[in-house]
Formats: structure tokens, C-alpha cells, sequence
């Protein structure tokens, strides 16, 4: 049963001291697993002093609340300490995807204005010169000023964080979110997940996405343990999962389809300490979840819906306590709001959200933020449908959706389709032109070990399972999915690879 949540209207105080109620304990809040040879545990009265420190450092070196720093670093207990320091000191952090190309890079930090670059010592050669870089390390350690701080005390609209879109439609935007709605979504999600200080979360998804930061913010709160890795290795994810008694455990779809494919690593763990599996940023296919459940067999698979600008985790747990259908985003918080507008059908449109977390604005794009925000309202871009108890469901982003032959096609439903032959582990599809139907689908399949098919065989079973116009004009087969920075599918990779003619495409499998 869910204890009704706190009435959401936001919460005053500075997210930077989002565990003072731990911040004595001397228990592990972050395992830092940068160097696998060396782990560090940094307890949480240890990483109260580092935050003020790291609050006073910037504080001497002359910024105020307001400014701007980047941050441009692999995970690691530095980017954690910058970043809440940062909040602290009302100065805005502005973290940054670390695979971008130096151009977007420099671009970002241009626009957010930023003062200062904390980052490390194989991306330093990413900053420009004009902006003063500190690198992790014995640099950041005489950066920092030890001693007693007392945080900047927010108003309602004062910002805490600047994290930017992908730009994968164009610029990288910056999203302006506060200090009163980010205690409210960190408060919220701690609250509705159950999260103890019992709790193991496993980041290994970047810090300059809403998935870590989620993490972050909710073991935090919690007074939970988060084991820490630089970056996504299945080997290293697995290896932590038992060797730390994970509890929680995230990521995209992709990820976790990675780690289900290697049994023989699974094996070697004992995985009944996960609780929970929480995936978000893409779809999760039904197959994927019967498959975690499989592999995890004490865990429930929570399919998370989030968004940058829109909470950023605007649907949890249904407010009367009803269990969540399989595969279901969830409904909207006791106190919160979600509609879906611009379809015949009152059950199926774009979601629109209205919750104490949605972004102030984008930063410097008045156009953007009248387009996405209209009366209190975050109009997401994604479709959705609805059920009769209230729970949604993904069903695709505007953006994704493409035109064959005067067909709408969402990608998800060809890759749930494909992905229910027997010899499809997992399959991602994108739109390629088509001289006469406009776009087709094309699709990229990773089998599962010891199978075999041939691209034929796929697209017979396409055509023979759902409508024609689903079906792939053609299947390549790799033996892994290529990752982007934030873990989702590299696009532009796949989209090079067949242009370059370098993927396979008439038999796969062993």
C-alpha cells in the first residue's frame, strides 16, 4: 500500500543539500568505482565537508549565485561534489554530454556563459581557452576551501541546474530547472519508490542525464549507498551488482538488453538482492521485461517515463494504489496533472504535464519556451495512449514517428513485433528515404546467441504478423547495438554504417 505523498506544490531549501538529513552518518553515500583496481568509499559526513568545500572554493574564486560552471567528466564522486558544491553556492551547474563534438561542447559553455569548466584530464582538450578549467584531481583538491558553509538560501524561480536537450532536432537547449521543483521531484521520487538508507542504487548511467541525476537525487534523499561507475560496461554492471548487493539497479532498454544477453556472467552472481529494475529514455518491449523478470526474479521491471524539461519523472504509481499494468509509464502523482491533446480519440494524443518540476524556461529561447509551455502545461512531443483506469502508456515521439506509403509507423511497434520471433533478441528500427514510399523502415538486429535467421526469414515474418507497411525493407545483424553518450541507440552510427555499406544483411546468427 502507498502512503499518500506530500501535497506537491515544490519545496524551498537548496537541492545541493538535498541529504542534511544524513549528512553526519558516516555509512557510504557514494562508492566511486572510477578506478576498478581502487574503490573509495565516501561516507556521507565526508561528503557534506566536500560540498562546502567545494562551495567555498568557488565562492574564493569569485563567482555568486547566478553564475555558471560546466562540469565535463566521466562519472566519478568529483562530478557529484562540483555539482551539488555548485548548488550550494546558488552557483548553476551545467553539466555536459562528454561525446559531443568540441564544437558543441564550446557552444554550450558559450551559452550558458560559464565562468569556469571542472572536467578531467583526457577531456580538458574539449574546453576553450578562454574559460578557466579545473581538472579532477590534485587541481580540484587545492581548488577546494574546507571548511563551514551556509548554503544560498533559493526563491521559488531561482535555478539550480542548467542541463541541455541533445539537440538532436537542432542547438542543444539549455533547461532551466529550480531549486523548489527539483526538491519536489527528488521528494517525490524517494517517497512513491519506497527508497530506504537499506537501499544499493547502481548509477552507471551518465551524470549529465536526467537518469543518473534521478538516481542521485532519490539514493541521496534516502540516505541510500550508490555504488558509482565511470560509464556503462556490462562486465563491470554485472561485477557491481554482486559484489555490492545492488538493491536498484538502471538504465535504458539497450543496456539492459546488453546485460541479459551475457547468461554466463548472470550466473556468476547471485541477483536476488535486486528489488527494483528501472529502465526509461526509450521503450521497453513486453519480451524484455518477461526476460528481466526471468533474470531477476525478485525484482520488479519499473518502466520509467521521464523527460529533462518535464520533472523530470512526471507519472509514478497510481494515486489509488493500483497495481501498474506491465509495461505501463504510470499515472500522474495525487496532486499533479497530465492530459493528451491533438488526437480524435481522448485516449491517445501528445502528453502535456503539469507538475511542481517542469522547466522555469529554456535558457535565452523565449519562441522555444512559449511553444513547449502554455498555461502552466509542458507539452512533451511524445504520444501516448491511456487506459481506463488511468495508466499510461509510450507509444512513440512525434519526432520518431515517420510517413510510408501514407502510413504513420512508429518504430517501437515494428521492433515489439520483430522481437517476438524466437531468434530476435532485441531490434531497433529507423527510417530510411524511399523514392517512392517517402521513408520505409529499416531494421538492426542482434540475435540471440546460438540462433540464427536470415534477413528474408524476418521480413516474411514481419509481413505474415502485422500490417505490410510495418514490415523492414531491410534487416542488418550485429552482434551489439551501438551507444550514443546518454546509452541510447547511436543513430548516426547505424545511419553511417549502411551508407558505408559495412553491415550484413542476408544471414545472421552463429
Amino acid at each position: 500500500m502507498i502512503v499518500p505523498s506530500p501535497e506537491p506544490r515544490g519545496y524551498p531549501g537548496n537541492l545541493g543539500s538535498l541529504f542534511a538529513e544524513h549528512a553526519h552518518a558516516t555509512r557510504p553515500a557514494i562508492i566511486d568505482l572510477y578506478d576498478p583496481a581502487a574503490p573509495r568509499e565516501i561516507s556521507y559526513r565526508e561528503l557534506d565537508a566536500a560540498c562546502n568545500a567545494a562551495a567555498r572554493g568557488l565562492a574564493r574564486a569569485g563567482l555568486k549565485p547566478g553564475d555558471r560552471i560546466g562540469i565535463l567528466s566521466l562519472n566519478r564522486s568529483e562530478f557529484v561534489i562540483a555539482l551539488l558544491g555548485a548548488m550550494r553556492a546558488g552557483v548553476i551547474p551545467v553539466p555536459i554530454n562528454v561525446k559531443l563534438a568540441a564544437d558543441a561542447i564550446i557552444y554550450i559553455l558559450q551559452d550558458a556563459g560559464a565562468a569556469l569548466v571542472f572536467t578531467e584530464s583526457a577531456l580538458r582538450r574539449l574546453c576553450p581557452p578562454d574559460i578557466k578549467a579545473v581538472e579532477f584531481g590534485a587541481e580540484f583538491d587545492r581548488f577546494l576551501d574546507p571548511g563551514p558553509f551556509t548554503a544560498f538560501e533559493p526563491a521559488p524561480d531561482s535555478i539550480a541546474i542548467q542541463p541541455y536537450t541533445s539537440g538532436s532536432t537542432g542547438r542543444p537547449k539549455g533547461v532551466l530547472l529550480t531549486h523548489f521543483g527539483q526538491n519536489w521531484s527528488r521528494r517525490i521520487l524517494a517517497h512513491t519508490r519506497g527508497t530506504t538508507e537499506r537501499d544499493v542504487i547502481l548509477v552507471a548511467a551518465p551524470l549529465y542525464h536526467k537518469n543518473a541525476l534521478n538516481a542521485i537525487k532519490q539514493g541521496l534523499t534516502a540516505g541510500a549507498t550508490l555504488p558509482l561507475l565511470p560509464q556503462f560496461s556490462v562486465e563491470r554492471y554485472i561485477e557491481a551488482v554482486g559484489r555490492y548487493r545492488c538493491t536498484i539497479i538502471s538504465g535504458v532498454p539497450t543496456m539492459m538488453s546488453m546485460v541479459l544477453a551475457r547468461n554466463n556472467l548472470l550466473r556468476s552472481i547471485d541477483a536476488s538482492c535486486v528489488r527494483t529494475v528501472m529502465m526509461g529514455s526509450a521503450p521497453s518491449s513486453p519480451q524484455l521485461l518477461r526476460e528481466l523478470k526471468t533474470r531477476f526474479p525478485n525484482a520488479e521491471a519499473l518502466v520509467v517515463y521521464g523527460v529533462t524539461e518535464g520533472g523530470p519523472v512526471p507519472l509514478g504509481p497510481h494515486p489509488d494504489a493500483k497495481p501498474r499494468p506491465a509495461g505501463s509509464i504510470g499515472a500522474p502523482y495525487a496532486g499533479t496533472e497530465a492530459k493528451l491533446v491533438g488526437d480524435a480519440s481522448p485516449d491517445e494524443g501528445e502528453l502535456a504535464v503539469k507538475n511542481p518540476g517542469i522547466l522555469l524556461a529554456y535558457h535565452n529561447l523565449p519562441e522555444d519556451t512559449a511553444q513547449r509551455i502554455r498555461d502552466g502545461w509542458y507539452y512533451t512531443g511524445d504520444i501516448c495512449r491511456r487506459d481506463a483506469e488511468g495508466f499510461y502508456y509510450f507509444v512513440g515521439r512525434t519526432d520518431d514517428m515517420f510517413v510510408c506509403g501514407g502510413e504513420n509507423i512508429f518504430p517501437i511497434e515494428v521492433e515489439s513485433l520483430l522481437e517476438r520471433h524466437p531468434a530476435v533478441h532485441q531490434a531497433y528500427v529507423m527510417p530510411f528515404d524511399h523514392e517512392l514510399k517517402g521513408q520505409v523502415p529499416y531494421a538492426f538486429v542482434v540475435l540471440r546467441k546460438g540462433a540464427a535467421a536470415s534477413e528474408d526469414e524476418l521480413r516474411q515474418y514481419a509481413l505474415a504478423n502485422g500490417p505490410a507497411y510495418q514490415h523492414p525493407r531491410r534487416v542488418f545483424f550485429l552482434d551489439q547495438l551501438p551507444l550514443a553518450g546518454t546509452n541510447k541507440i547511436d543513430r548516426q552510427k547505424l545511419r553511417n554504417w549502411v551508407a558505408g555499406g559495412t553491415l550484413r544483411a542476408v544471414t545472421g546468427g552463429a
